[in-house]
């Protein structure tokens, strides 16, 4: 099995690397290994491209990078990514990065001639769900109101023979610009690259060859999803111009906490509080899971602080379904304020029947070799 690659590796950055310097050199890499700079090695270049964008998108979150930092890849284990396919998704998801950057603009940005069909625009939305929700699984409706190709003059923004050259370029939807010995084709600024103008604008959608329109949208949402995932829908964007590929819908889902449950990686974490009889004498008792309830056997002499595990009681992985956390119990020793007479008079006796002397003498030889832990740590 292939060892995964460190993060900070693959950008090339320390481990105590400022956000300014993870996103500075995510911009560098991602122009080094851009496909289109490198003709001769497109696969390789997209293969590397991908890398680093997996490797910024875990170090630019401070909450994934912090389980990174102690736990490595093993603590992504419910994580999980935007699920890049292509160059495109990367761009669009963290177009951010490259706003203004008029290198990066100047290669990769926007429509290159007339011959591209450009892309609809992505959307983006919230959505909170419950504990629960995130346990078992859902299906949200959301509206939108977005951009839709004008019907009455199909997209083009003008009527009928309302369509001219561009003078600009000439129709050709592209302009040269020379940097030194460098010749730069950037689309055309006059025409967006088109090659043609609207010289008699459609009076439904005003030229733009959009209308605004309500939509239903309906998003599954994955057992097993982790707060601060984002889905893709793919095709639940905008229309495109020029008949191109509808955008994606980029839906960013947060989950509620819980009063009793807690969630780390794959499990599910709880509280047991129970009497000091219950964990001397050991006992057996049914708790609350995030899927009904399950007996749990606590065994005698169980101290307070004690997990006990429950297997695959826990979250599914979202990403291997065959793979389940477990529910962990805190198991808690309630100590009662109040006693009855009896209850004092037995507590007595317990404690007349106890080698406190020998108890201290271990307690305190536990305290001296836990600083001498700590101390060699």
């Amino acid at each position: 099995m292939t060892k995964p690659k460190d993060y900070y590796e693959t950008l090339g950055v320390p481990r105590d690397a400022s956000t300014e310097q993870i996103k500075k050199a995510f911009r560098q890499l991602a122009l080094k290994y851009h496909p289109d700079r490198n003709p001769d090695n497109k696969a390789e270049a997209e293969k590397k491209f991908k890398e680093v964008a997996e490797a910024y998108e875990v170090l630019s979150d401070a909450e994934k990078r912090a389980r990174y930092d102690r736990f490595g890849h093993a603590g992504l284990g419910g994580f999980t990514s935007h699920g890049f396919t292509n160059i495109e998704d990367i761009l669009e998801s963290f177009g951010d990065v490259f706003a203004g950057d008029s290198l990066f603009e100047s290669f990769f940005g926007g429509n290159r001639g007339r011959r591209t069909r450009p892309r609809g625009r992505s959307l983006r939305v919230e959505v909170t769900i419950s504990f629960q929700e995130a346990f078992s699984g859902t299906e949200k409706t959301i509206n939108l109101k977005r951009n839709e190709s004008c019907k009455e003059c199909s997209g083009r923004g003008a009527r009928k023979g309302g369509i001219g050259r561009c003078a600009y370029c000439g129709g050709e939807g592209e302009v040269v610009t020379s940097h030194g010995f460098f010749a730069i084709r950037t689309a055309c600024p006059q025409c967006g690259g088109h090659g043609e103008v609207i010289k008699d604008p459609c009076p439904t959608c005003h030229g733009t060859g959009f209308v605004k329109e309500e939509k239903e949208v309906k998003i599954k949402i994955p057992a097993g999803i982790e707060d601060s995932t984002r889905l893709r829908i793919r095709g639940e964007g905008e229309s495109a111009p020029e008949g191109g590929e509808r955008g994606d819908l980029y839906c960013d889902v947060f989950v509620a906490p819980h009063t009793v449950f807690e969630r780390y990686g794959l499990d599910a974490i709880c509280e047991l509080p129970v009497s000091f009889a219950q964990v001397v004498l050991g006992t057996e008792v049914e708790v609350t899971t995030l899927n009904g309830s399950a007996h749990l056997k606590i065994p005698a002499g169980t101290k307070s602080g004690q997990i006990i595990r429950l297997k695959n009681l826990g979250f599914p992985d979202i990403n291997n379904r065959r793979s389940r956390g477990d529910q962990l119990v805190r198991v808690v020793v309630e100590v009662p304020i109040h006693f009855t007479p009896q209850q004092t008079e037995l507590v007595r006796q317990l404690s007349k029947s106890e080698d406190i002397k020998s108890i201290n003498v271990l307690r305190k030889a536990e305290f001296v070799k836990g600083l001498s832990d700590e101390k060699e740590t």
